[in-house]
Parts: structure tokens; sequence; C-alpha cells
């Protein structure tokens, strides 16, 4: 590995930008691990478990090594491009055919919404479970699925400051959940409570081959190790991103793939698979089963509902500001780039963004047995078609070069980067075909919603439809 940095001082590799760096090591740090944090491993580790038993930490172990060799990926290109457009701008830049960077944009922003839709299943589930209530009701979860969901789209509308500040707050309330399994491990551990012989069982319910079901887990359990990438987007307002970069990433992942690693192994340790993969919240039935007679399991529902929240909030977020940029750049329809004359608020984007969430909660969990997995595996599903594209990027972009310093990564990696992420989109890996299908009406409601641009642009003001400033997709300075 290469970092090419000179040691010059705070400001190497500083390109000058509208936008105030606030982020040192620290701060970048802390955004990144609480990026990581959230839904996938508070919702999803009973069902990795469902597909291979006690072996459940090995699905989280490749995930963990797949998502790391994407970053170095991400690494050469925000220390190469620092701006704030991330795959859609790499996108761009490599191949400069503007229907495709729209595609990879409109990916993204699908991403957002079904991993929001995941976290709203997820805070329902929980919010069932802290209050008492019949987390077996299938009518009842659909509904506090879609009021929470209904609650993000007020709130997205109101407007939030994001502030990095916060975000310390919100990663520590995450972060104090998944400490709260690993000590209750210790303390299972220390009690002679758990079985560490079924971490070492494969067992798969379907009579897949091992190397079938690891597969299949491993696409569900990468949505735990989804958001890393989103960081790039804070490259303008990062104190030295060639320096602070690659530390902080790599740092990043690392604490999150230990703790996604202990808190599966202790939670097959803990609780028989069969009875882990049947909860909706997983997590909470570990420290029941591990601490009973600690009143300790009445807070994790609730921990666990902050953090799933936080992370739909920063998805719809996400998602509404990206769907405003593309139309504000007239590759989508105009009317979505409206913003609120009082709120500044893309009141636009945000309500068809929350109508594709709420139509997506209601028909999954109508339409398939698990819902938060369906949804949570085509989040990983449509990642990683992007992150197959962004490991391209880097190779092809090495033909661009640039005369300051930058990070390069071993060629290797986004070769081999390339290869695993594509592997893992394809159906041999045994993921559930309606995935597929919720991605590919997704991805047909863009290509239908530039076709109609396209049109329009044309015949009515004999435009051209193109993305003008790839760079500053996510939106403008003007939108909350």
């Amino acid at each position: 590995m290469s970092t090419d940095v000179e040691q010059t001082g705070e400001v190497a590799g500083e390109e000058p930008t509208a936008l105030k760096r606030v982020m040192g090591p620290k701060l970048l740090l802390l955004f990144i691990v609480g990026d990581i944090l959230g839904t996938g491993v508070y919702a999803l580790t009973g069902k990795v478990a469902q597909e291979v038993g006690g072996a459940a930490w090995v699905p989280f172990l490749v995930a963990f090594v797949i998502a790391m060799i994407t970053a170095f990926s991400y690494l050469e290109l925000v220390t190469k491009y620092p701006q704030a457009a991330g795959a859609a701008l790499y996108t761009h830049k490599a191949f400069g055919i503007h229907f495709v960077t729209f595609l990879v944009a409109f990916t993204v922003m699908c991403s957002g919404i079904t991993s929001a839709s995941t976290a709203s299943r997820a805070f329902a589930s929980n919010l069932a479970k802290g209050f008492g209530l019949d987390s077996d009701d299938t009518n009842l979860i659909l509904l506090l699925a879609l009021a929470f969901m209904a609650l993000v789209a007020a709130v997205n509308f109101r407007g939030v400051a994001e502030s990095v500040k916060a975000n310390i707050v919100l990663t520590s309330v995450e972060l104090s959940g998944l400490l709260l399994v690993i000590m209750v491990g210790f303390y299972a551990l220390f009690a002679g409570t758990t079985d560490f012989s079924r971490t070492m069982v494969f067992d798969s319910p379907s009579d897949k081959s091992a190397f079938l079901a690891v597969t299949a887990a491993t696409s569900l359990a990468f949505f735990a190790m989804v958001g890393f990438e989103d960081s790039v987007n804070m490259a303008e307002e990062t104190k030295d991103p060639v320096r602070n970069f690659p530390k902080m990433m790599i740092t990043g992942l690392g604490i999150t793939g230990t703790i996604y690693l202990l808190v599966s192994l202790f939670s097959v340790a803990i609780v028989p698979v069969g009875e882990l993969g049947k909860s909706e919240t997983p997590l909470v039935t570990v420290v029941e089963k591990a601490a009973p007679n600690i009143p300790i399991d009445t807070l994790l529902p609730f921990i666990s509902m902050f953090a799933v929240a936080n992370s739909a909030l920063i998805n719809m977020l996400m998602a509404s500001r990206l769907l405003y940029g593309m139309a504000h750049q007239e590759v989508l329809p105009p009317f979505l780039g409206k913003v609120h004359a009082k709120r500044q608020t893309p009141w636009a984007a945000i309500l068809f963004t929350t109508a594709l969430a709420l139509g997506l909660i209601a028909y999954v969990s109508k339409a398939s047995s698990s819902a938060t997995e369906t949804l949570g595996g085509t989040t990983s599903l449509l990642l990683l078609g992007v992150f197959t594209i962004v490991n391209v990027c880097v190779l092809v972009l090495r033909r661009d070069p640039i005369d300051r310093p930058h990070f390069v990564a071993p060629t290797l990696l986004p070769v081999l980067g390339a290869l695993l992420c594509a592997f893992f989109v394809g159906p041999w890996t045994g993921r559930a075909g309606e995935q597929y299908v919720i991605a590919g009406w997704l991805l047909a409601i863009g290509v239908v919603l530039w076709a109609v641009t396209w049109f329009a642009n044309r015949a009515l003001r004999g435009k051209k439809t193109y993305l003008r400033d790839p760079e500053e997709l996510a939106g403008d300075d003007t939108v909350n």
C-alpha cells in the first residue's frame, strides 16, 4: 500500500471549496463508525444465523473483507477527487456517459430508500417489544412501520440541520447498545451459560452446500457493513482529506468489523440458532437470555429504536437530496426539484421518496415472509452493484493522473473488489428472487422518469438531457 502523501502540513492535498472544513481525524472517525453502525446488525443477526447455523460470524467476516477491499478503492478516488458527489462523480469521470452516471446516482438513492424501509421495520419491531405489544402481529408491525416512515418524512420536511457534533451523540447511543450486548456476552461467558461449540456448527435449513449458504448469508450480512461509502460526501468538509481519510476509514471499518464479529459470536453462543433466527429483535433476545435477572433487556429495545431511527432519517435525507439534485440538473422532472418557500426543504422530493418507501414497506410486508431480510438484501444488492462500478472506476481513472499526492490502492485490490462485488450481485448466491424484482422496479421508475424528462426537454424546450455539474448531485446550499 502506498499513500503517496507528502507531510507538508495540515493543508496538504486540500483543494478550494465553498464549504467549511470542520472535520478533523477524530470527528471523521466518529462519522464513519456512526454511519456503518445501525440497522443491519440490530435487525439481521438472526436471519444470517438462520442461513448458516452457528457459523453466523463467517458471513460477517466475509462481508467485512469485501467492504475493506472496496474502501481502498473509495480512498483512492476520494483523495484524488475530494468532492462530495461520491460514486456518481467517479463514474462520470471514468466513463463520461451521462445516462450511466444518472443510473449510478439513482441506484444510490434507491439504496437509501430500501435501507430506510428496513430500518422502519426494525423500529416497529423494537417499539412493539419495548412497550410489551404483540411483535408477532404483522398488521400491527406494518402500521407502526408506516407511521414511523411518515414521521421521518415530517422531520425531513421540517428541515434537519445536520451537525457533525450531533453525530457524536447519535453514534455513542448506537455504539452503547452493541457494547451492552458484548458486555452481557462476557457476563454469560464467565457465568458459564455460553456454548461456543455452536459457533463452529454449520447448518443450512434449506440443505444448501456450505459455499452457497455462506454466500447467501454474506449477501445479507453485507447490509450491516454499508455506510462507509457515505463518508466520501464529507470530503469537502474534512481537514486534509488526503491524509485523514485513509487512516480514519480503515480504522472505522476495523472497529465496526470487530464489534460485529463479537456480537455474532456471542449471539450464537448464547441463543440457539432456531430461536435467534425467528426473532425480529435478535439482540434483545440475546440480552434476555444471557442476563434474565438483570433488568437491562428493557433498555435495549429503545437503544435499538434510536439506532435504526437515526439510520432511517440519514438515508431518507440522502435520498431526497439526491433526487432533488437530479431534478435540479434537469435529468428528472422539474417538479421533483421544488423547494418549500419557508422551510427551504425539497418537499416534492421528500414526498416522492417517502411514497416509494411506504409502498415498499406495504408490498414487502404482504408479499414476503421476512420483510426485513428482503429489504436489507435489496439494499445490499443495489450497493454491491455500485461498488462493482466504483472498483472498475479506480482502474480506468489510473489513466487520469493528477500532479499532487494522493492515496493509491494496490492494483490487486480494485480488481479483486470488482470481481467479488459482481459475484455477490448474481443469482448464484442464493439471493431471493424478490430482491431482484424490487431493485428492477425501482430502477425502472428511474429510467421512465429520465425518458419522460428527455422527451420534455427535447420536444418542449429544445434542450439536451445531461448532467451539467455531476459534482453537485447532492443538491446545493439552498436546501437545509
